[in-house]
């Protein structure tokens, strides 16, 4: 823990839980889409669906699905903002069983004809734990450089990734497998300590049953999908 995790985040709005982590939901959604978002659909759980309007959370969300950082000073305006630049969005209650109770279900389509679909939890102090892709199990905070690697469930990709990393000197601080089915599609998500470079990233697409590589700065940072 350092100071910022006791004194909280700079950001705008009324709650840290509510605002900023939710804003850090969705702009990590955003930035694993990579590409511009044109449709939104929202499930919010727990104190999340009870205090959405009232803490903001619903405009914390949406400001980070258009690439706001908890401090912008747009925040508050954000819906109008989603209604200018051609976002359309909604809002559902969800049941999320044994979930944190400030939890997200996001599900953003592009305007490239991409879709993902992204749960969020935010933990306190504008903290967020991603526990879900596309389904999927996942654990990873956005604090670290993150790389998340679909491929197929096959002998040797691990061991091929890991090579990689290791070839081009990227240390790995975390690591977490999700299969739900043996020899299907699996994601690995990656939390390293930097050093990721676009080469390294073509490197690992160009693996064979690697489906696709998604690079995640720092989520203080700019997170990319290389092209």
């Amino acid at each position: 823990m350092n100071v910022f995790d006791i004194i909280g985040p700079v950001m705008i709005g009324p709650s840290s839980s509510h605002t900023a982590g939710a804003a850090r939901i969705g702009y990590v959604a955003r930035r694993i889409l990579a590409q511009r978002p044109v449709r939104a659909e929202i499930g919010l759980s727990g104190s999340f669906a009870r205090t959405c309007r009232g803490h903001g959370t619903d405009r914390a969300l949406i400001a980070g699905i258009l690439g706001m950082k908890p401090d912008d000073q747009r925040l508050p305006h954000s819906l109008d903002l989603a209604r200018e630049q051609g976002l359309s969005y909604s809002f559902s209650t969800v049941k999320l069983p044994k979930r944190h109770p400030n939890t997200a279900l996001v599900r953003l389509a592009g305007a490239g004809g991409e879709a993902v679909e992204v749960e969020g939890a935010s933990v306190g102090g504008g903290n967020i734990l991603i526990t879900r892709l596309n389904g999927m199990e996942s654990a990873f905070t956005g604090q670290h450089d993150t790389l998340i690697i679909p491929h197929r469930d096959t002998h040797g990709v691990i061991a091929t990734v890991t090579q990689a990393l290791a070839l081009y000197g990227v240390n790995i601080g975390n690591f977490k497998l999700t299969r739900p089915v043996k020899g299907s599609v699996a994601i690995m998500t990656i939390e390293v300590d930097g050093g990721i470079t676009k080469e390294l990233v073509a490197l690992l697409r160009s693996q064979p049953n690697v489906a696709n590589v998604v690079y995640l700065h720092a989520i203080e940072g700019e997170a990319q999908k290389h092209d």
